[in-house]
Formats: C-alpha cells, sequence, structure tokens
C-alpha cells in the first residue's frame, strides 16, 4: 500500500497489487508441510490480491503479512483446547478470510475443510442442509463465515455439537494460547476436501502433507513449468479443487502471486476475467469449458481495443467433458486481443489425487482424437477416423499422466486393456488421497489395498496420452451399445433453440424393458410450433447418430442443477426430471402441448 497526494493536496490510499516474483529463488520442493512452504514464500514480496465486483482491488494479501496473521490466529485456535486434527469447517468466499484460517489450520495442527460459499436463489434450505451434512460427516468442532453468511451459518451449526462458530472478527476477539505452535507435517493431514458432487452422501478425501506437496511439486516443475515471471488469475471458487489447490497451493509453492475475482461476480461479469488477466499481465489461469463459451458469448466488437493476452500462455481446461467447438470460439474471438489458441492446455485430475493426474505439453493447444462413434458404442474401441467422417466423435486429448502416476484402463472384470480399448480408468501413485474420512466402506470401494484407485471415469489411452469419455455412471447403455452422453448432449447443444451447457443426457430404468435415454433440454422459447419442431429435430438427430428412441423434455433456463463447482449433474437432472414426471401424465412428450408442461 502506498500514501500519495492527489490533485487537491489531500493525502490518499492506493493499493497496489503484489508484484511477480523478482527476489526470491523459485523453490517447489524440500518443504516439511504448506505451512513451511509459507514461511519461505514470506521472505519475498509476492501474495494474493482481492478484486471487487467492478474490478477494482479491494484487498491485499501478500505471503509476509499471511504468515504472521495465520500464526497470531493459529495461537487463538489453540487456545480454544481443540486436539491435533480437529476439523475446521471453512465457508470459502473469496475473501482473504480463507486463506487466513486455512493457513493458520497449518500452524495449529487443525485440518481445514473448505465448504461452498454460493447460495442459490431459492435454495436456502438445500444450502443450509448440504453444508450442515458436510460439516457433520467430518465432525468439525469450529466452523466460520464471512459477515455476508454469518446468519447462514448460525442455522447450519444450530443442531451440530461446535467449540465455537463465527465471523473472523469474533475469532480476531479471541486470547492466544502461549503454547508452542507445532505445524502439521508428513503424514499429518494437510485438509480435507470434499467431492464436488457429495450433496447427499458426503465424502471427505483426505490429503496429508507429503501427498500435496508431491502434486503441487509436479504441476509446477511439470504440469505447468513455472518460473518467476509467472502470475496466475482465477474466478474459480475457493471450495473447488481446481480453485482451492490450481489457485491458492500452486502459487504459494511457487512464490507466486495470484488475482482473484469472485465467482459470482465472473457469472454476471465474465469479461472481467479478461481484463484482469490483460492488466496484470496474467499468465496462468483455467476455466470449465463453460467460462470460455460465457466470456466468448459476451464479448463486443469495441472489447478487441481493451484487451491483450498476449501473457497469458497456459489457458488450462478441465473439471468437466472438455468440448472443443466451444474452445475453438473463444480463440477465433480473442485473436484480435493476441489471444493464442496453442496457450490451451487440456488437464485431467480430481480431489481425490490432489487435482492433477494429466497435463497436455504446454504450447500446443487442443489436440483432437477423433474416432468412429459406431465403433465405440458397440465394440469399445476408439477406432481413429477422418474429420469429415459421418460417424466421427470428437475428444480431447488430456495428455500424459504427471512423473510418479502410473494410469490402467480396465474392463469390467479387471482386465487391462490395449490401446484404443476404451474402459475403466484406474491410477496409482504418491499422490493419490488416504481414503475418505471416516468411511472405510466407501474407501474400500475405490481404493485397493496395492494403492490402485477406480477413478469412476471411463477413458482410453494411446500413445501414452490419456482420453476420458465419460463417467462410468453416466454411460447409457441400450441395445449393447455403450453412448456417451456427451456425444448426445453437443449434438443437441448446436440446435440455435439450445444454449451452451443447457442440456443433460441420461438414462432411466424400465422394469419391463430396456433403459430408455432422456435428454433435458433448456429453452426459452414459449412458441407451441417452434417447441414442437426442436423436439422432433432432437429426436431426428439421435435416430440418425445413435439410432434409439429418446424421451425429450424441454425445461425453462435455470432448470439443470449443478454441483458446487458449476459443473452439470447429470444424477441430480435425473432426479429433478422424476420429480416433474411425478407431475404430469405422459413422460414421453408426443406433441409440444406435453412437452409444454415441463416448462
Amino acid at each position: 500500500m502506498t500514501s500519495e497526494k492527489s490533485s487537491s493536496g489531500i493525502e490518499s490510499t492506493e493499493l497496489r497489487a503484489t508484484p511477480v516474483n523478482r527476489k526470491l529463488e523459485l523453490r517447489c520442493d524440500g518443504f516439511s508441510g504448506l505451512a513451511d512452504a509459507l514461511e519461505y514464500a514470506a521472505t519475498g514480496d509476492t501474495g494474493f490480491n482481492f478484486y471487487g465486483h467492478n474490478g477494482q482491488l479491494e484487498h491485499i494479501l501478500s505471503y509476509r503479512d499471511l504468515y504472521d496473521e495465520a500464526r497470531t490466529l493459529a495461537r487463538r485456535l489453540a487456545g480454544l483446547g481443540c486436539p491435533r486434527g480437529t476439523r475446521v469447517g471453512i465457508v470459502a468466499e473469496t475473501d482473504p478470510l480463507f486463506h487466513r484460517f486455512f493457513f493458520a489450520c497449518q500452524f495449529a495442527g487443525l485440518v481445514p475443510v473448505a465448504v461452498p460459499a454460493g447460495v442459490n436463489l431459492g435454495a436456502h434450505q438445500a444450502y443450509v442442509s448440504q453444508v450442515r451434512r458436510m460439516l457433520d460427516s467430518c465432525g468439525a468442532r469450529i466452523a466460520v463465515a464471512p459477515e455476508s453468511h454469518a446468519d447462514l451459518l448460525a442455522e447450519v451449526v444450530e443442531p451440530l455439537d461446535l467449540v465455537m462458530s463465527g465471523t473472523p472478527e469474533q475469532f480476531d476477539g479471541l486470547p492466544q494460547s502461549s503454547d508452542e505452535l507445532i505445524p502439521a507435517t508428513g503424514t499429518d493431514l494437510a485438509y480435507l476436501q470434499y467431492t464436488s458432487g457429495s450433496t447427499r452422501f458426503p465424502r471427505g478425501v483426505e490429503i496429508d502433507q507429503r501427498t500435496v506437496l508431491e502434486n503441487l511439486r509436479q504441476i509446477a516443475l511439470n504440469g505447468l513449468r513455472l518460473d518467476r515471471e509467472d502470475r496466475f488469475v482465477s474466478w474459480l471458487p475457493f471450495y473447488h479443487d481446481m480453485g482451492m489447490i490450481g489457485f491458492i497451493l500452486v502459487p504459494l509453492i511457487a512464490q507466486l502471486s495470484a488475482d482473484y475475482i469472485a465467482s459470482r461476480t465472473f457469472a454476471m461479469r465474465p469479461r472481467l476475467w479478461l481484463k484482469l488477466i490483460s492488466d496484470n499481465r496474467g499468465t496462468i489461469s483455467s476455466s470449465p469449458t463453460f467460462g470460455y463459451a460465457l466470456c466468448a458469448r459476451r464479448l463486443r466488437p469495441s472489447d478487441y481495443e481493451r484487451y491483450d493476452l498476449r501473457s497469458w500462455r497456459a489457458a488450462c481446461v478441465g473439471a468437466e467433458q472438455i468440448k472443443p467447438a466451444p474452445l475453438q470460439a473463444f480463440a477465433e474471438a480473442l485473436a484480435p486481443c493476441g489471444f493464442d489458441a496453442r496457450a490451451f492446455t487440456a488437464c485431467y485430475g480430481m480431489a481425490e489425487s490432489v487435482l492433477a493426474v494429466s497435463f497436455a505439453p504446454l504450447g500446443q493447444g487442443l489436440q483432437v482424437d477423433r474416432v468412429d462413434s459406431e465403433r465405440m458404442a458397440r465394440e469399445g474401441i476408439a477406432a481413429p477416423v477422418a474429420p469429415d467422417s459421418p460417424n466421427a466423435a470428437a475428444y480431447v486429448d488430456c495428455g500424459i499422466a504427471v512423473p510418479g502416476f502410473e494410469l490402467d484402463i480396465r474392463d469390467d472384470a479387471g482386465n487391462t486393456l490395449g490401446e484404443r480399448q476404451c474402459g475403466r480408468i484406474f491410477l496409482r501413485g504418491p499422490s493419490v488421497m488416504g481414503g475418505y474420512f471416516d468411511d472405510p466402506e466407501a474407501t474400500s470401494q475405490v481404493l485397493a489395498e496395492d494403492g490402485w484407485l477406480d477413478t469412476g471415469d471411463i477413458g482410453y489411452r494411446f500413445d501414452d496420452r490419456l482420453v476420458i469419455t465419460a463417467r462410468s455412471k453416466d454411460v447409457i447403455i441400450i441395445k449393447g451399445r455403450n453412448i456417451w452422453p456427451h456425444d448426445m448432449e453437443t449434438l443437441v447443444e448446436r440446435q440455435e433453440a439450445v444454449r451452451l451447457g443447457g442440456v443433460a443426457a441420461f438414462a432411466i430404468s424400465r422394469e419391463s424393458d430396456e433403459d430408455q435415454a432422456v435428454i433435458v433440454v433448456e429453452t426459452r422459447d414459449r412458441d407451441p410450433d417452434s417447441r414442437e419442431r426442436l423436439v422432433h429435430s432432437i429426436w431426428s438427430l439421435m435416430h440418425e447418430h445413435f439410432g434409439i428412441n429418446v424421451v425429450v423434455d424441454l425445461v425453462k433456463p435455470g432448470t439443470l442443477p449443478r454441483t458446487s463447482s458449476g459443473k452439470l449433474s447429470r444424477s441430480l437432472s435425473r432426479q429433478g426430471y422424476f420429480e416433474r414426471k411425478g407431475k404430469a401424465t405422459d413422460s414421453r412428450p408426443t406433441s409440444a402441448s406435453s412437452v409444454r408442461r415441463t416448462a
């Protein structure tokens, strides 16, 4: 922070973001824990910068200040008398409080648990129930939320047995313990990460210090190849692994600065993301596909002179199925601003592996593998075809596994499959979780004693490169064919009346017959004739490309549910479909009038 005199002679205070790292030697390994990594970063000038809804810089948190504040707060938490390993729930708003409490836990030997901050309109009770289940399932004894969420937190914890809950200001009023701080190291838990789909039955992924440090090292040195000139920019929520690990802990491990806008700010003003990258010369930023698509839709011709994106060298894509078309549209739209399509970096990972499993090579852009969809469906073989083949299905190459990881593709019997044979993805390595917290049954279902983790994803390999096709639970099997919901959704999204991300495909079971495919489509179109044409168009597409009959369910925009990280939830979409079906007399729409009942 610097003080300057304005033209009126009145002294004013101006915030200045932390700089790139020009002081410290970049060091990404040799740390005993996250607290140790912060202590080293605190000897430099870098840190975290928080921007408001108008793009103004509101808060600066240097690593030096974070180190001091986290240690002071750690002594206050220690004064509550909770034993080491006690879980601390943190409502993960895009605010310095998250960093302060997360690292206070590292110094005090407590375990931070990030919980969602977003409350959707009309979903108050669902939010309260979700966060309560998370805190209850991990046995949290302490919980904190920003002032904006104080009333919600009070409602969440009312039936829980907590030592203390409240706002940061209330915790700042606690006395400090005089005992020596003993930071978490080695096999001590670093945090619990709830998976993005864990709503009804929460599963907290256990990640210890040694495990997280190894994955951070691989991301920094091999996945992103960071150097001291790099700068991170993000709108991703801190309660999601890509937001917390990728944009708090990775910058920390490399002593680099990071700039943030809140997720809700991005949703309303996505171009602020581009402005921040442009203004601050950001080099590393990530988003699921829908984020890039949203930006491309909101661009105006006047924006081309406003942004300079030449510094953006790694535009990572992950967290959901990677769709080539909207990313190509983004690259074309931003090319006049200096965005290089070769910056796109596909990656694959999950909370159960800290964050990263594989990275596509830097500087090569999206590598799309086009395969015969018919052979994929019938035989599970990803046979290459020409781009203009009528049966071509496009999948993005997610690169090779980060060093230390082993990948294996297996059939349902557990047999290892060969190249371009589609099956379940298993992985093993030093960054795999210890298990799900206090849930040995769930752990045993996915993690074998020999260390192999069943990811629950379907994919194939070629030339040691990994391609993801679907979640195993989402695959639609009809007449002996495996149909990937992503392929169905992509076809429907090409319809003029359908927006990207507004389609969910899934199967429903029928006792007397084979499974039935259902496609739920969000549309603003209220005209009965137009809606009927859309339904018939979708029926024709599905019959032409997959040879199946489908139920088409047209709904209002905003109907399709998403996980806390913003990903489309097909399982919740299926549940919502059944709820709507219970109010209708006919589950198969045969006319515009019958379709109209669900919207």
